[in-house]
């Protein structure tokens, strides 16, 4: 009886975990983040359902481009000096953490005029479990990827993968899951 016991504790704890997901969207599918192609990056956001929890990755040539997360205003007129943040690494990782509109551009010389710029809309609705906001004095975090990451053409689906490289709330969660789990299984 004991071990039926166990395992319902563990599935339970990895039901917990599992609870933490986010899609990750790569932005511009297989074209990533380029003014090569000709891609419509608002067509692309349009057709996704962006939730909290969720992942943009930005995915280009950091010698040629960047990605400059700005205001409303200066997202319409491709004004680049006062960015919300700035993500150079050509790998970046951008965790959602609260519903509104995001707005990204690259700052490099007329490429927000040929349109590489997005605006993502993300819905109030939420994954199971909130994403909590973190500290504004801290700097944008960078997250990497854990699992290759498949680009879909545009639909309203993202690759599925555990939040926990960008989220130390996760770390927690699952040091606190191993803990009562060590303490559960040592008697």
């Amino acid at each position: 009886m004991v071990k039926k016991e166990k395992l319902l504790f563990l599935f339970i704890l990895l039901a917990l975990m599992r609870s933490y997901e986010g899609a990750v969207y790569k932005v511009g599918d297989s074209a990533g983040w380029s003014i090569i192609g000709n891609v419509d990056y608002n067509k692309w956001a349009s057709s996704k359902n962006f939730r909290v929890g969720d992942i943009l990755l930005f995915e280009y040539d950091p010698l040629y481009h960047n990605v400059r997360q700005v205001s409303r205003s200066d997202f319409h007129s491709c004004d680049s000096t006062s960015p919300i943040a700035t993500y150079s690494t050509g790998n970046d990782s951008i965790t959602i953490r609260s519903p509104g509109h995001y707005y990204y551009i690259c700052s490099f010389l007329g490429h927000c005029q040929a349109g590489q710029k997005v605006d993502v809309r993300v819905t109030k609705s939420v994954r199971p479990a909130d994403i909590p906001s973190p500290n504004p004095s801290e700097a944008p975090m960078l997250a990497s990827p854990i699992g290759p990451v498949e680009s879909s053409p545009s639909t309203n689906t993202g690759v599925s993968l555990l939040v926990n490289n960008s989220n130390y709330f996760v770390a927690i969660v699952g040091c606190c899951c191993s803990l009562l789990f060590w303490l559960y299984f040592s008697e």
